[in-house]
Parts: C-alpha cells; structure tokens; sequence
C-alpha cells in the first residue's frame, strides 16, 4: 500500500506529511494486523516509543523507518516521513477531545498540581524531564475490573539558578 498525498516536492515527487504517516499506519495496521508490539520488536526499540515514532512523535533512522514501512507494506515515501523531525505534542485543538486523551488531560488538571509538590518535596526545585524519558502501558487483571496502569519515568533535572 502506497500513500498518496497532495503534496509534491520541487521535483515532482510526493511529499508525505507526519500526519499524514501517521494515519497510514493506522490503517495498514488494520490491513495488515501488524500489532505495535511487533512493530516494536522488529524495529527493535521500545514499545512506547516506537508506537509514538509511528504517530509522528520521534524521528526514525532510516532502517528503523524502512523496517516499519515494510512490515505495514506501506511505500517508501511514508517511510521517509518517518525520518523526519517532529513537532512534538501538538493537538488540533488546545483541550483535546478523543475520551482517551481527555482522561488523561483531566488526571493532569485534578492531580498535576499533587504530582509537581510531591516532586519538589521528594527531589527538590525541579522537574521531570520528558526527554531522558520511558513510557509503559500495562493492561493489570483485577477481580472488580481490569485496570490500566501507565508509568511515567522521566529523570529529575533540578532548576539550576
């Protein structure tokens, strides 16, 4: 499956967007029944990570961008694409509204505030980087219902004055 896009270059040829990548690998993951988690492990890089590369959040090398288009049998124009640098974090809208991505908005407004005194009284004046930073996801059987439990480790970098 190639992506085509509006989007032409200087020379004629299709530029495909990060976005625009981004939604090819949600559907060829329907058409293929890729899961991220082979994704990942033929990418070789972690699952959070390399399903936020796929979603246009970190830039690939080019083998890790080759792989994953392959496997997706997606063409070489969005494997480019997911080599190229991203603008992290952007939203379409400022509150985000897919009910996922809301809750957790909404456990940062209720609990963001806990979170950064809990930190400055455990660590000192600083923050939690989200660069030198891993992300889990883990599905946890639990006799009143399955739980979700997402672990944040980002390492402290204290204000330096």
């Amino acid at each position: 499956m190639s992506m085509r896009s509006a989007t032409v270059d200087n020379n004629g040829e299709t530029v495909v967007t990060k976005q625009e990548a981004a939604e090819a690998v949600r559907q060829a993951k329907v058409v293929t029944g890729v899961t991220w988690d082979q994704l990942a492990k033929a990418v070789g890089r972690p699952l959070a990570w390399t399903t936020a590369a796929l979603l246009g959040q970190h830039p690939m090398s080019k083998d890790e961008a080759a792989t994953a288009a392959a496997l997706l049998e997606l063409g070489e124009d969005v494997a480019l694409a997911f080599q190229l640098q991203p603008t992290r974090g952007a939203f379409d809208s400022p509150v985000p509204v897919d009910p996922t991505i809301y809750r957790l908005y909404e456990v940062i407004q209720v609990y963001g505030p806990t979170i950064k005194e809990l930190i400055h009284e455990q660590c000192g004046d600083g923050i939690m980087s989200a660069i030198n930073f891993r992300l889990d996801v883990k599905r946890v059987p639990d006799p009143a219902g399955d739980r979700v439990v997402i672990t944040l480790d980002g390492k402290y970098l204290p204000y330096q004055w």
